[in-house]
């Protein structure tokens, strides 16, 4: 049997129901499926070291952001090569389901230090295994943004900006996005995926396999800034995070002791600073 790519929408037929009417129609649902992260470098054969629900597309910049984001490669570190896993043991229907990411050298840091080899997260889940909250809060920091980052008159523009990269959203309903932006609010890079957190490890992906700097400005992100997504911000040296939502207690906290500028509640005719 010859794989085929998971696209990012699946056709499905539906009932739908008014208090007119009710009719049968084709509509469509944003995939959700499981992508499996493995990590080798010299010496060292791959082995699995996270599984998290995805929507199919740009798996390559995810495993790529994922890895950055936990801090087990640094800022400019070689990633020799990405690519779908050929493991004969594998089934046709995992084949792009599994990737495999081979460094240079080894990791900055265990694989292990957060999440162990058989671990997996659901498409919503960010942070978890932490038994304390200090131990939250000690996680990867990029070098600090030094550069501007946008003003309140510009906060305001980019939920509108972000949405003109939610194309799938367009037609599902069903998918997140995010979105690196400079100062002036010009996009840099937009990605969407079923789970918040998959969305950010995408664009920080996208940025360090395209050879570009992978911290900027301003992150963008379509719905609530919960800890996760600062957290990914923070590693990343991201200069301010905006979000549509509002943002908890726990993301407040670092973002200020990271000097992470956190906008909550933006629209279009207004905007909340919280750090």
């Amino acid at each position: 049997m010859t794989a085929r790519r998971p696209g990012p929408t699946v056709r499905t037929r539906v009932r739908e129901f008014d208090e007119k009417a009710e009719r049968e129609r084709e509509d469509r649902l944003a995939t959700e499926e499981p992508l499996e992260i493995r990590l080798a470098w010299p010496g060292a054969a791959a082995r699995r070291v996270w599984v998290t629900m995805r929507t199919p597309g740009h798996d390559f910049e995810l495993a790529a952001g994922w890895l950055r984001h936990e801090g087990i490669v640094e800022a400019g570190a070689a990633i020799r090569g990405v690519a779908y896993c050929t493991d004969e043991a594998l089934t046709a229907e995992q084949e792009f389901n599994v990737v495999t990411v081979t460094l240079a050298g080894p990791p900055a840091r265990d694989p292990g230090h957060r999440h162990d080899a058989a671990s997996s997260g659901s498409s919503a889940c960010g942070v978890c295994g932490k038994d304390s909250v200090a131990a939250v809060l000690d996680v990867p920091r990029g070098e600090r943004w030094a550069g501007p980052v946008p003003p309140p008159e510009v906060v305001r523009t980019l939920p509108d900006r972000l949405g003109e990269q939610q194309q799938v959203f367009t037609r599902t309903g069903g998918v997140h996005a995010a979105a690196l932006v400079d100062a002036d609010g010009v996009v840099l890079v937009g990605r969407e995926d079923i789970g918040r957190h998959n969305a950010v490890d995408k664009v920080t992906g996208a940025r360090i396999l395209g050879a570009a700097p992978e911290a900027g400005a301003c992150l963008v992100v379509s719905g609530r800034a919960g800890f996760e997504l600062v957290q990914k911000a923070v590693a990343a040296g991201t200069g301010s995070l905006v979000a549509v939502g509002a943002p908890s207690s726990l993301s407040v906290r670092l973002a200020e002791e990271a000097g992470l500028v956190l906008y909550g509640f933006v629209s279009a005719d207004r905007c909340v600073r919280y750090a």
